[in-house]
Parts: C-alpha cells; structure tokens; sequence
C-alpha cells in the first residue's frame, strides 16, 4: 500500500489510557488498557468505534472483487461424516443455498449424501438469521434415536434434543446442559424394543459467571462473556463440571439429573464412552494425563470406581462391545502411541489398574498413532506420518492387513464403521482435493467416494513438504502449497500459518476461500511447529509451557526460510493464525515486526499473564503454566506474552478479530493489543480490529458469514501485498 493510500485512509480511534499496576511475583505490572476487560456500555462503545474504522480499511476494491468470488465458492454441496448406527447411517449435508447443513438419516450407504434421506434437522427452517446451529450430534446404538446438541451464535452453549430417527419428532429436551459435546455423551441400552433407558452426560455451568479472584467464589451473570471485576480478575461456569445420568422421557433440566459425579477439577474434562451398559469415563487433565474410571449398574444409581488412575499419561478409551474388551490408545511406554487391551469386566473389577495388566494389541510404529475405531471383526487405525494421514486395516487381534489407499499428503477425520460389516467410512481431503466422503472396503483396502464438495478447483496445485532450520537447530517441516507454474523466483506473496500447541497436528486440509490466492500467484505455507504431536509427543513437550518459545522460533525460521529460498518475495510475506495460532502471530508480530507484511490475528490469546482468568483459559494453565500461582512460569510466559513485550515500532498491516459470542477465549485479548499496538505502532500501515456480536470462536458460522468474513480477511491480504484481483 503507498503513502497516498495510508493517508486518505482514517487514523484509528483513540484509546483513553487508564493504567492499573499490580505485583506479580516481585515484579510491577502496569496494564495500561485494564477497563477493556469489561463488557459495559462504553467498552461497546469503543467496539463500535473500531469496528467502523476497520471498515475504512476494508472497503476496498480487492474486498469487493473478492466478495463476489466467495459468494460462489461458499455456496457449494457440502457433506459431513458418515455415522453408522444400526440399519442407518446418518449425515449432515448443506446445499449451495443453506446457511446451516441438514441431518439426514438414510437407510443405505448408495443414498449418502443425496436427497432421499429422511430429515431429521433443518435448522434452515428456523427463525433467525442462520447463526442457530446444530454442532454436534450422537445416534443411540440401534439407530433408532438420536441426540443432537442446539447452540446460538456460536456460543458452544447447548440445548440437547432428541429426536425419533423414523419421524423426525422432537421426543426429549434436555435445556441448558452447557458446554456438553459429543465425546461427553453416552447412550444407556433399555429395553428390547429399542426403547433407550437414557443417557450419560457432561454438563457444565453456563458462560458469563463472574469469580472473585480471592475468595474463589461464584456468581451467576446476565452477560454472555464473563466481565471483569474491579480487581480484574473474572472466571466462567463453564468450568463447573459434572457427569449426569438423564433418565430418558423424564423430560428433566440437568439440575434434576442424577449426578454421578461432580469434583472435577478446573483443568480437566470427562470423556464419556459405553458399549450401551457399562460407562467408562476418561478424566483428562490438560493435555498431559488422563485418569479413567468405570461403572455397571443402575445409571439411577451411578458411580464412578477407578479403572487405571495415577499414570502421567494419556489412556483414550474406546469399548468393543462386541467382544467384550476395553481398548486404550496411549503414549504410556510409546511416544508415538500403540494401543491396549483388557477384558472390560477385569477393568471395571479394579482387575486391570496398571498398564502391565493390559496386553499390547497395537504396538508403537514410526507414524503416529491418532484413533482407533472397530468395525466388524477389524479395527481401523489412522496414523499421522510426516504431518499427513495414513489409514491401516488390522485383525481383530491388532495384526496388520494392508494400508487404505489415499491420495498424496491427505487429511483424513470422520472414522467411522458397521459393526455387522467390513466396511468402515471416512472424510478424505488435501490442499489439493476438497472433501471427499468414501466407503472402506476393509477386505481389501479400496475407497468408494459417495459424495464429494462441488468445489471446482481450476488450476493445478502443487505441493512440497520442505524442512527449515529453526534457532535451536531443530528441523521444521512445512507445507509449500502453490499454483503449478509458481517458480521460485524471490518474487510470490506468501502467508505463513501455524498452531503449534495442545497436541494439536495440523494437516493439509482444503479450504476453498484460499483458491483465489493461489489462483493469483500466492503462497500458501502451513509449518508443522512444535506443540503438535506430529512426530510423536516428544514434540508437543518441546513447545509447551517452558519451551512455548520454541514454537515462535520454528515460525520465524519458516517464514525466513521460504524467503531464502526463492518462495517468497521478502516485503511480501504474511501471516495468519487463530486461538493459540493467535497468540502465534501475537508473538510473531511483536518479536518481529519488520518480518511481515500484513497479519491476521484470530480470536487470539495474547495478554498471558491474565488468560487463566477469563472463560476456558484456567484449563489451559497444563499446557502454558500458571503465571499467578507458579514463579517459574510467571518468568517464561512474561518474556514472551504480546501483551507485556509489544516495543515502539513499524508494525505489519494487522487485523485482530474476535466476536462476543466467544466463550473460550475472551474478546478483551483482541481488545486491549489492539489498543496497545495502535498506540505503539510509528509506521503508516492499517491495524484494525473487528469484532463480530452474532459469532464466537468459530462453531457453527452460516455460510452468509463464513462468505463475509472470508472476503474481509483475504481482501485484506491481498490489499496489503500487493495482489491483483482483475483476473478472479
């Protein structure tokens, strides 16, 4: 952007400075921005004032062209993964003119993905304007209910339902249950008939409850986010947890539910799983260990008994009813992972609470073990090998037959199989291909695609997996994804993206609103940082907590690296990143602005010192550490939260978003950096931020949004590097 551009452009709104100082750990705090923790009517204010200078900066001509391009790229058929339960197969499919997908059940696999399903959901028949959202949903093992979880505005605050799968009748409410999900349900088998006797659940208190910082207690809100108190400190209900037991027809509020357990620590959550009579729940704690429990009885009468508890590993449960055994995928005694097996009767005795107890089924392999799922008398395993999927057919008894056939660099999620077949169904995609849903023969690994994302994509893309050294001297993978005929020559735009935390493996993965940069000669780079457990979890401990700033260093080094080597042209080079991928480019921004070009900063954590003390991040101290309550992690997090490290400079083109909706990571992150970097920026580039009041942290966007969003964020990359959108 010139000089004339910048000018003609309105400058951003002030923000008065009230500074608040306190001691953390001998030293002096000052927060200059303080007050934008709050949700009153002068921070709303405020919101509105950037939100209409960010506009300014977005209305531009590359917004336009590319809004009419995203328009048609958002309105496409969409298919999501195949459940099988019983004689049905259920599916959520959006068409080009919904804003929210359709759940369908259907009766045989040639009918997936069409119309000739039953409905069971259209949330597009709903009054609103589409940001009501089905998020989730759990058919009971017959197939002859199902459970589904309603939010609004993508607040992850759900209404359970449950409807007939025959009719599509609503049969059951449970109102309010909280931040329930699908891996905090269970079904409970009733009788004969196929008649449910209910459900085992997580519940959790609802979001916006304010927690004094000394006293430790709690108070129900009016707002939708947790405010800050006087003293800054607030908290949230969701962190309120308990397991229930909902007697199905009881039509009861969660309150009134059987209560099988309710001590659960801030930082841990439960993970519920059933062969339709005994329950085994996992308790994990953080991203680090797990503690599993179990119970056979009368779900009226639940309790939870240990099963495996006090191992500093992760035990992920999954229960083959049909022989009878309980199987945990673990990194106990194998960083990659293998998985074990026990009677489940000996497990719910108390008879198997050591891992030596357990017969090796899968052993450790050089990929990375992700999930296992049983389907028929074999059991499908997806693997992470170098950052991409590989999908292996074993035996019953854990022997390995043959390996699915995939495209090069795939993503694969939505395992699923039959129970009374060899076939199991999974979702295939790559930076290349757009989602594909496919049938598994497992007898001899063959994929049948049954519906596909009508997503034309009209050129070729190539892709590398390229390794740079970081600072320590760690190799560092990354993805370089490109136009086929992009050399290169020194002289592409290129965004760098990344997570690395909380174990989570980013993969290649299609994103159809990404086409037109590509088709415009951009560079597309996903770093495999550490934080993940891409290569096992060895390297999510080299990027958590006191090694977080590794993660940064890994990032840094791609991006210079893509530079060096004649991917990028030096001055135009960006990147983006979403959650603790914004605490990434929070970092990235503040430790080197001269670096980037332009930065898009979402729904980011980025004043670390306080994160524990808004919403979900008291659950997130396992992985970053506690900067209140430990000296030693108060030390590593001050040298590096954005917040507390942003200098006098020449900041890239940035725009921070986030939404009142969100109820993980609070908007007064995205707020108070903001304010700061404004105020510390001496160059001529825009920093926006803009904030949404019908979204949250991502869930259930209507494609009416994903469009408006999409056509913001990429007009402003392609407005600030210089890209020509004539040709779109």
């Amino acid at each position: 952007m010139t000089d004339s551009d910048a000018d003609a452009r309105a400058r951003p709104p002030e923000t008065p400075r009230r500074p608040e100082t306190e001691q953390l750990h001998g030293e002096s705090i000052t927060d200059p921005y303080r007050w934008l923790e709050a949700d009153d009517d002068e921070v709303a204010e405020w919101t509105a004032a950037q939100n209409e200078y960010a506009e300014t900066v977005l209305d531009t001509p590359q917004r336009a062209a590319l809004a009419e391009r995203f328009d048609s790229l958002g309105r496409v058929d969409e298919y999501g993964p195949v459940t099988v339960a019983g004689d049905r197969l259920f599916q959520e499919v959006k068409r080009p003119d919904d804003e929210q997908p359709t759940l369908y059940a259907y009766d045989d696999a040639a009918s997936v993905g069409s119309d000739d399903g039953h409905v069971l959901v259209d949330p597009n028949d709903w009054d609103g304007d589409g940001t009501v959202s089905v998020d989730w949903f759990v058919p009971g093992p017959d197939g002859n209910y199902l459970a589904y979880g309603v939010a609004e505005g993508g607040d992850e605050q759900y209404d359970v339902r449950v409807v007939d799968a025959a009719t599509g009748a609503v049969v059951e409410t449970v109102a309010d249950a909280g931040r329930t999900q699908s891996n905090g349900f269970a079904w409970v088998d009733g009788d004969a008939d196929g008649e449910p006797r209910g459900f085992y659940y997580v519940t959790t208190g609802a979001a916006g409850v304010e927690r004094d910082a000394d006293a430790g207690d709690e108070e129900a809100s009016d707002d939708t986010d947790a405010s800050a108190s006087d003293d800054g400190a607030s908290g949230d209900g969701q962190l309120d947890k308990a397991v229930r037991f909902h007697e199905f027809g009881a039509g009861t509020a969660p309150a009134e539910d059987h209560v099988v357990a309710d001590d659960v620590d801030e930082t841990t959550w439960p993970t519920l799983v059933t062969d339709g009579d005994a329950l085994v729940a996992q308790f994990a704690t953080g991203w680090e260990r797990s503690d599993l429990y179990g119970y056979r009885g009368d779900p009226a009468e639940a309790t939870l008994d240990p099963v495996l508890t006090g191992y500093d590993a992760v035990f992920t449960p999954t229960v083959d009813g049909d022989r009878g055994r309980l199987l945990l995928t673990t990194e106990h005694g194998a960083d990659f992972g293998r998985v074990l097996s026990t009677p489940l009767a000996d497990a719910l005795a108390g008879d198997a609470d050591d891992p030596e107890d357990y017969t090796e089924l899968i052993g450790e392999t050089d990929a990375v073990l992700r999930e296992v799922e049983v389907a028929g008398d074999r059991i499908v395993a997806h693997y992470h090998r170098d950052a991409s999927s590989e999908v292996v057919v074993l035996d019953a008894d854990g022997s390995r037959e043959r390996t699915v056939d995939l495209p090069a660099f795939p993503t694969v999620h939505g395992v699923d199989g039959a129970s009374d077949a060899p076939t199991a169904f999974l979702v295939v995609q790559s930076f290349a291909d757009p989602p594909s849903v496919r049938r598994v023969d497992l007898a001899d690994g063959s994929t049948e695609t049954l519906c596909r994302q009508s997503t034309a994509v009209e050129f070729d893309v190539e892709v590398s997996q390229e390794r740079f050294e970081s600072a320590d001297g760690t190799t560092v993978p990354a993805f370089v994804v490109r136009r086929s005929d992009v050399a290169p020559d020194g002289d592409n735009p290129a965004l760098v993206t990344g997570y690395g935390g909380f174990r989570v493996n980013r993969t290649p993965t299609f994103d159809r609103f990404r086409l037109p940069f590509l088709a415009a000669g951009g560079v597309f780079v996903l770093a495999t940082l550490r934080g993940g457990t891409e290569y096992g979890d060895p390297w999510h401990e080299a990027g958590r907590r006191e090694n977080k700033q590794r993660v940064f260093d890994d990032a840094l080094a791609v991006a210079d690296g893509v530079v060096d080597s004649g991917w990028a042209d030096p001055d135009r080079v960006g990147v983006s990143g979403g959650s603790n991928g914004g605490l990434l480019v929070g970092a990235l921004i503040t430790q080197r602005p001269e670096r980037f070009a332009v930065a898009l900063c979402h729904v980011p954590l980025l004043d670390m010192l306080r994160f524990h003390r808004f919403l979900l991040g008291a659950s997130w101290t396992t992985e970053y550490g506690h900067p209140e309550e430990d000296p030693e992690a108060f030390a590593y997090i001050r040298d590096y939260s954005p917040y507390h490290n942003a200098p006098e400079a020449a900041y890239p083109a940035t725009m921070f978003t986030t939404a009142l909706g969100d109820t993980r990571v609070h908007p007064c992150h995205a707020r108070k950096m903001t304010a700061l970097v404004q105020a510390r920026h001496t160059g001529d580039d825009p920093v926006i931020l803009r904030v949404g009041d019908d979204a949250g942290h991502g869930v259930g966007k209507p494609t009416s949004m994903q469009v408006r969003e999409n056509s913001e964020r990429w007009g402003f990359v392609f407005d600030q590097l210089g890209m020509d959108v004539d040709e779109l």
